[in-house]
This record gives structure tokens, sequence and C-alpha cells, in this order.
């Protein structure tokens, strides 16, 4: 897959890869005249690739035939998106989401979907593990919790920093739900005195200490060069009392990409 970079950065498009994962983007002046030519011609050029090396894209497991616009709602409003991006011929119209690496993205990045989808997704097995948690030892039940609803809601949380009040509180009941499950405890029964008897930190800091290591990790490791170049300490300009706290400067992002 390698070779699919060049081919990319010849039609100025910037991208991301993660392993065979790949996806590009371009920034766009909100417009009625914008057209998607510079993503339909990289389409074209990549699918050409494939077909040159005798591989073959396959529609069901790849996100070539979606695309989405990003952006607020008046700038989203602003785009004529009636073009679409063409890819041999065929027009293909813009998603209210897509989904990478397991996250649901929608177009104004506030991850509401993607939360509600979770949430099932969780529900679903904690009715489950309720049918057959009268034939389970508080261990195993606990191991299949970890394993099989906590590790959902822990996978990618950090994508969740800073998100709404009511998705955390959606992904907290959740927990709860589940913590009383495991304890066999009723609906009425405090669910903080249950996770602190099963050691589980609550949503909004597990979210917390899952960026405290990945920080730690990339400041540490050599391994993850490209995340620790995102990071830089807090120096300011004049002695203040914040200069010994061991504090991280924040990072402004530029709105060309959203």
């Amino acid at each position: 897959m390698s070779p699919i970079n060049s081919i990319i950065t010849a039609q100025s498009v910037s991208y991301h890869q993660y392993a065979s994962d790949t996806q590009w983007y371009v920034a766009l002046q909100p417009n009625k005249n914008v057209t998607f030519k510079t993503i339909s011609q990289c389409t074209d050029d990549v699918n050409w690739w494939f077909l040159e090396n005798k591989l073959l894209l396959n529609p069901s497991k790849t996100e070539l035939t979606e695309a989405m616009l990003c952006g607020t709602r008046e700038q989203c409003n602003n785009v004529n998106k009636s073009s679409g991006v063409v890819l041999e011929g065929t027009v293909f119209k813009f998603s209210d989401y897509i989904k990478l690496l397991g996250v649901k993205l929608d177009p104004a990045i506030i991850v509401n979907r993607h939360v509600t989808e979770l949430m099932r997704s969780c529900n679903s097995h904690i009715r489950a593990l309720r049918h057959i948690n009268p034939l389970l030892t508080l261990k195993s039940t606990k191991m299949v919790a970890l394993g099989i609803v906590t590790a959902h809601l822990d996978y990618c949380n950090s994508f969740l920093y800073d998100t709404s009040s009511d998705n955390l509180r959606k992904l907290q009941v959740t927990q709860n739900a589940l913590a009383r499950v495991v304890c066999q405890a009723a609906r009425t029964c405090s669910a903080t005195e249950l996770r602190h008897t099963l050691h589980w930190l609550p949503m909004k800091q597990r979210i917390n200490y899952k960026l405290t290591v990945l920080t730690y990790k990339a400041r540490q490791s050599g391994s993850q060069s490209y995340l620790a170049s995102l990071i830089s300490d807090y120096v300011p300009s004049c002695s203040l009392r914040s200069s010994d706290k061991l504090l991280l400067s924040r990072s402004y992002m530029s709105l060309c990409h959203g």
C-alpha cells in the first residue's frame, strides 16, 4: 500500500493512513462554485493503481464510495453538493457520517452518532450478561464485563475528550448499568459505591486517564515520535507560579482542515 502515498500527494491532496486504511481530504472555501475534481481525480488514480497491480477494491469494505463534507451547518449549506465525488463515471453523494477505525464521524465532528451506536451495542451485551449472570462467579462476571462491554467503552475514548455533557451522561448511565449487573444489585442501588467496589473509574476520569497515559508514553518512548512532536512544555514569558507545575502548552489548530 506504500505507493498510494505518492499517488495521493501528486494531486496535492492530504491523507492519513493506518496500515491499509487510508483517507484523503482537501480544504475547501465554502461557496456555490466549489468542485470536487481534485478528490475525484485522486480517487481515479488510486483505483487505476489497484487495477494495474491486479487488485480490486471491494465496495463493501472500502470508503471510496462514501465522502463526507466537514464544517459548520452554514459552511456546508454554502457548498453545492450536487456534483458529488466521481469514480469511473459514477457519482457518489455525500454521507451523513463515515466510520473510521471503528469511530463514526459526523460532519460537525460532535460524535453524537458514535455515542448512540456505542450505547446500543453495550446495552445489548449488558442484557445478555444479565441473563447468564446467575450461572457465573463474580470473577467470571467481571472478566466478561471487562472483555466485552468495558473494552467497547474504552476503545478510542480519548477521542471523546471535551465532548458534550449529554454524551458523557449517556456513557456513565451505561457503565452504571454494567456495575449493577456485575454485582447483581438492584436498579435503585447506588452505582457510585458499586464502582468503588469494582475499582472502576467514572467515564470522564477514564477518558482523562487514557489521555494522560498516551501523553506519558509519547514523551518517554521514542517509538511514538509522531505524537511527541505535537507535545511541548508550557514555558511562560515571565516567572509565574505555574512555571514549576510541569504543564503542557495548549496547541491551537487551524480550521483550514476541519
